[in-house]
Order: structure tokens, then sequence, then C-alpha cells
């Protein structure tokens, strides 16, 4: 009756074969035909399942990581059967096969250290034979687990540390752009409601023109500042299209020429508000808001361009890197039961994944931009600022009548 070493060494094979192919790089068959364009279309989260994705690791998989959460994807996210469904997709995880080389190396050492073993020190034929060593004259490769034991905790801290870090930039640029979304929809409620003064006559046109222009450099704003935290190769062309389909010619180009695109289009916002018909206190409250865009403008520009000191990073992936590649020689003894030491070699690609992937998860969320749905927030923005602004403001009934009875 085989032992339970040698069954769970079995198990323990049969899992990791599969992350052969997870690992390896795409071959031409294995090309997309219908490949999703790096643009912004793909803007409140991943394309749906039946797409098939031309990058699905790697920094070009970043796009596809932008989700948008609804009543329905919460009833998914906590499904009885989410254990089940997240192992059955591990070998598909992008995560995981962007740590290919990585986990390739650790294996290779385990691999070899059982093959060295083997023939220094004996090994154990298919027919359970034991065999004297080939080569005697050298020694087994072999490390106390007690270091090992000793760092663990050690270890552990570091990257707990980095990932609360990477976590905590994403969560900050996250609520960044919460406070856009809200401050928009405040601004543009107070000047659809408080357009004109008490009692003063309004033409319904020259209303509804102003209001307009209020939501388009609201949504401007918004959209260049998307632009200014996008990499140029995936926005350019698409923020350029997108302000000259809404925008008037020259406001447009006014945007795209400036040095520092979202205080231009803040700018225009400011001199847009101060064209409103309305007492002064109130544009003073109007302003506030945009005081606050540039907090949040330049809390973003401060994530974007200061990482985790790299210092830090670095020890970290040195640190782990030195520990799991030594990592094999101190699990050699302990899986003596097993025949020749061989389940060694899946538990060392398998501790390498999950650890590994510790620390690429902090590097993935350490910039979060390209991760944050930042297109779609920018296309919801302009579309409840448009709502907001076809409202009937203060006494508008009222105006239209006075209006109409001037003319």
């Amino acid at each position: 009756m085989p032992s339970f070493s040698k069954v769970t060494s079995l198990l323990l094979l049969a899992l990791s074969t599969p992350n052969a192919n997870a690992f390896a790089p795409p071959s031409a068959s294995n090309v997309a035909k219908n490949v999703v364009p790096s643009s912004t279309a793909i803007d409140m989260g991943p394309p749906l399942p039946e797409v098939i994705l031309a990058e699905t690791y790697g920094e070009g998989s970043r796009k596809y990581r932008r989700t948008v959460y609804t009543h329905n994807e919460w009833v998914k996210h906590r499904a009885s059967d989410r254990f089940i469904r997240n192992l059955s997709s591990m070998v598909n995880s992008g995560v995981y096969k962007s740590l290919a080389k990585e986990v390739l190396a650790t294996t290779a050492v385990a691999a070899f250290l059982c093959f060295w073993n083997a023939l220094t020190g004996g090994y154990t034929d298919l027919d359970g034979v034991q065999h004297a060593a080939v080569i005697s004259v050298l020694p087994q490769l072999t490390l106390p687990l007690t270091p090992f034991t000793l760092l663990s905790p050690s270890l552990g801290l570091l990257l707990v540390f980095r990932t609360n870090s990477s976590y905590g930039r994403w969560d900050e640029a996250r609520k960044f752009w919460g406070l856009n979304i809200n401050h928009t929809r405040d601004l543009n409620r107070m000047a659809t409601a408080w357009y004109g003064h008490d009692g003063q006559v309004i033409d319904p046109e020259k209303r509804a023109e102003d209001l307009r222009q209020i939501s388009l450099f609201t949504w401007a704003f918004v959209r260049s500042m998307k632009r200014h935290l996008s990499p140029p190769a995936e926005d350019e062309d698409a923020f350029c299209q997108e302000l000259r389909a809404r925008l008037s010619p020259s406001q447009a180009q006014n945007i795209i020429d400036a040095a520092h695109r979202p205080n231009r289009a803040l700018y225009d916002l400011s001199v847009a508000i101060d064209k409103l018909p309305m007492h002064f206190m109130r544009k003073n409250e109007i302003n506030k808001n945009l005081s606050i865009f540039e907090d949040t403008l330049g809390g973003c520009e401060r994530l974007l361009s200061s990482p985790v000191p790299l210092f830090y990073s670095r020890h970290t992936a040195r640190f782990l890197s030195t520990w799991l590649l030594l990592l094999p020689f101190a699990l050699y003894d302990p899986f003596k039961g097993s025949w020749n030491h061989i389940a060694e070699i899946p538990t060392v690609a398998l501790t390498s994944v999950f650890l590994f992937g510790i620390e690429e998860l902090a590097t993935q969320l350490e910039e979060p931009f390209t991760i944050l749905p930042m297109q779609g927030f920018c296309d919801k923005i302009g579309m409840w600022c448009d709502e907001i602004i076809s409202w009937r403001g203060q006494g508008l009934d009222k105006e239209v009548e006075q209006y109409s009875m001037m003319k």
C-alpha cells in the first residue's frame, strides 16, 4: 500500500503539471484572433468572458483589471463556490503567469538538488531497489532548516508591510477619484439650482448654454486628469479625439496644447463659473469644489511620482529570492519519506508561486492608476453632469414666463 508521502507527492505533481502551460510564454498558435484594442474602450472593468484577450499577464494585462462591481458581481464574489472557482482558474492567473522565470529558477534548483544528491548519496529505482552513490567522492548538498525557520517571521513582516503600503496607495487613489465624482456632482448641482439672482429675468437659451459649458469643462477636467495619469501610448489619441468631439475646436486645442492639461481645464471651468449670473457668495461656494479638485490632482501626482522607497522594495525582493532559492537545500532531508525526495520539487514550486505572488501583488498595486477604471469614472461624470444641468433651477418657470413677456 503506498505511503502517505508518496500519495502526497503524486498529488502535488499532478497539481503542478498544468502550471507548465500557464508559465510558458504565449506561442504563435496561442495568439488571440479577436484582439481587444489597448484603448479607453475598456472603461469600467474587464471585457466580457467571451472576448479573447491578447495580453493575459504582464504590463499589458493591467487594462483588464479595472473592475467596477455592481450587485451581480457582489453576489458572485461571495458565492459558496468561490474557492472551487478560484482554484480551478489558478493556472490561468495572470499574476502567476508573470512569475514564470522566478518559479522556474527555484524549481530548477530543487530538481538539480534531487538529481545531484541521488548521484552523490545513492538513489532508489522504480522497483524500490536501493543503489549506491554513483559519485561517492562528492558531498551531498543540504542546509539545516533552522535558519529558514528563524528568518520566516522577518520575511513575513517585510511582505506584509510591502503589501499594506501598496494597497494603501491604491485605496488613496480610489478615494481621490471618489472625491472627484462627489464634487463634480456638487458643483453642477449648485450651478444649476443657483443660476441667476432672485427676481432677475433669465434667457432660457443663455442659461442652457452657460450650464452646458459648466458641465463640459467639469468633464474636461476629469478627462484631462485621467490622461495626465495614464501612459501616453494608451490614452493620447483617444483623449484628443474625445475633447475635439465634445468641446469647440478652440477650447479643445487650448487644453491639448497646454503643458499641464488638467490645470488648463480647471482654469476654463473657473472662468465659466465666474460668468454665471449669481451672487458672488454662491460663486465662492461653487469654487470651493475647484480647490478640492486641485487637492485630488496633487495627491494623485504624488502617488504617481513617488513609489514606495526603492531600497525597501529591492531588499524585500532580494530577501525573498535568496530565501526561496536556498529553501530546497533545507527541505531535502524533511522529504526523505518520498521517492528520492522528489516531492520536494512541486512543494518548492507551489511555495514559490504563493510567496512570489504576494510580492507581485504588492508591485502591481503600487502604481494604482493603470488598474483603476478612470475612463469609466470620466464617462459617468460627464453623463451625470449633463443630466443635472437639464433640471430646472430656482424659479425657472417664473423666469421663463417673465422672459416671454419681455420679448
